[in-house]
């Protein structure tokens, strides 16, 4: 028999790890201006092995539409800067013979609107685990009910899970509400 609160319990640790994927997805949408997580994605070919571009250069911006990555060894010029071609980021990089600059361009309103709707979607992902969580909650707490639990203790619990449903959907509109907003300020 399982115990409301561990039912809880694991039903908010769920809807955490959906919060945190969206966080996350939403870090590696651009928003128009520079940010260094926009590489987290692209994987260099450093002697032999795939490897994070942060792990064999110096990634910084100076300013709030350029990136600079500063190579540690000037043997892997070529591979950053044909890993980030090859990516799907769509910008081509510039090489000084010191640093690699990649320009972020404005975006389009046409491009504004794409990526509005790409992070509805992230959104959305997140919002079905958040559902998922709360329905796998539901399920657990109607079956310790057959196993001994107290049915107001069960009815309890699922209005817990219910508030907790709203609270985590509610943190998730905020976030994508504020990406929006990055996104479509121009």
């Amino acid at each position: 028999m399982t115990d409301v609160k561990t039912c809880l319990d694991e039903a908010q640790e769920k809807m955490d790890m959906a919060c945190m994927y969206l966080e996350d997805a939403l870090a590696h949408i651009r928003a128009g201006k520079a940010d260094v997580r926009l590489l987290d994605g692209i994987r260099v070919d450093s002697y032999g092995s795939m490897v994070p571009i942060n792990n064999v250069a110096a990634v910084n911006t100076p300013d709030a539409r350029c990136i600079a990555i500063r190579p540690w060894d000037k043997n892997m010029f070529r591979a950053i800067e044909k890993a980030i071609i090859d990516s799907s980021l769509g910008i081509m990089p510039e090489n000084n013979g010191e640093i690699i600059r990649i320009g972020i361009p404005p975006l389009t309103e046409e491009r504004r609107k794409q990526l509005a709707k790409q992070c509805k979607a992230e959104g959305e992902t997140a919002k079905v685990s958040v559902r998922n969580a709360r329905r796998d909650g539901i399920d657990v707490l109607k079956k310790s009910v057959k196993e001994g639990l107290p049915e107001d203790a069960q009815k309890d619990g699922e209005t817990k899970l219910q508030k907790l449903h709203d609270q985590f959907v509610k943190k998730i509109d905020d976030l994508l509400a504020k990406k929006e907003k990055e996104i479509m300020t121009v």
